[in-house]
């Protein structure tokens, strides 16, 4: 059977497409589907957009698939631009316009853009700040991955996405013997005030990376009330770690960031923060907990094992090397 010709232009974000992409890529990704306002906070007012990155493709007036490509523009820490690398957050076409090359096409454009502006390895789709989704679900979407592999992108590294329902969830009682002995000893466990912050934002950006801290601190501008947060502090007032939910977009059971400092693992003071975060979110009526992004074996991919979170997707980190 001959393949269908694509009749379908590609061509650079222009005023007026927003609405057409979000309601396209719904189509395209049902399962994954993106309103306007969310497309335009998550990638158009990015601090790294480039209209030109976001390449459209257009049949007979309709928006049919687009692909992003973003490079840094401003560092994510510090100075380092990290020009080697350029990143695909996502790319879609709808099912009426798919089994034409379309897909291949809108990628293959991408990757030259971003080899155009030097980077030589491009990622999908790891970038930070703003991601839609941590990689590719090549479960959900098998078509998508055999793009993927055909122009030479290769798995980094896998992640999880994991779920707890909270409609019957209680702290465990060993749990809650243990805050109170810790307390009986000068710890402490609470919400932040604001002066809390300065630390708070202070090891997340130092001891664990600054996508972190730059999370905490734009939720706390953007309205985030700081009972979300539960802290630690060791008898000398050192903070030692936190959990959190509700960070990211203002969505209340999603849980994290979350961290203990590397030299107070292994003391349960993880898990003891996770659990009370858990029982602040039911509080104030969640009735799940969820994340994207954690390694399957990693120790707090065990820990929230251990507690009750199931894997919910599975999520490829993907590479490939650009042409110059």
């Amino acid at each position: 059977m001959t393949q269908p010709t694509c009749t379908a232009t590609i061509r650079a974000f222009r005023p007026g497409d927003g609405p057409a992409i979000a309601l396209a890529w719904t189509a395209a990704a049902p399962g994954d589907g993106i309103t306007y306002n969310r497309f335009r906070d998550l990638f158009l007012l990015d601090r790294n957009f480039d209209a030109a990155g976001l390449l459209v493709a257009e049949q007979d007036g309709d928006v049919v698939g687009a692909a992003y490509g973003v490079r840094r523009l401003i560092p994510a820490d510090g100075a380092d631009l990290e020009p080697d690398s350029g990143w695909i957050p996502f790319f879609f076409v709808i099912p009426r316009a798919r089994r034409q090359g379309l897909g291949s096409r809108l990628v293959r454009a991408v990757m030259e853009w971003l080899a155009g502006k030097g980077a030589k390895t491009g990622y999908f789709s790891s970038y930070t700040p703003n991601y839609f989704l941590p990689g590719l679900d090549t479960a959900r979407y098998p078509d998508a991955a055999r793009v993927l592999a055909s122009l030479g992108f290769t798995t980094q590294y896998e992640c999880v996405a994991m779920d707890l329902s909270l409609n019957e969830y209680e702290v465990p009682e060993r749990i809650r013997q243990r805050v109170a002995a810790l307390h009986a000893d000068g710890w402490t466990f609470g919400s932040p005030s604001g002066d809390d912050l300065v630390d708070l934002v202070g090891i997340a950006g130092s001891r664990f990376n600054s996508d972190w801290a730059r999370g905490i601190r734009e939720a706390v501008l953007g309205g985030q009330p700081l009972e979300r947060i539960i802290t630690v502090r060791n008898p000398d007032g050192v903070m030692l770690g936190w959990a959190m939910h509700g960070t990211y977009e203002n969505v209340v059971e999603r849980f994290g960031p979350f961290g203990v400092l590397p030299e107070s693992r292994g003391t349960g003071l993880g898990e003891i923060l996770l659990h009370l975060t858990l029982e602040r979110m039911r509080a104030s009526g969640a009735h799940s907990a969820w994340f994207l992004w954690t390694g399957e074996t990693s120790p707090a991919g065990r820990l929230y094992a251990k507690t009750g979170f199931t894997i919910t997707r599975t999520f490829a980190v993907l590479h490939a090397p650009l042409a110059t």
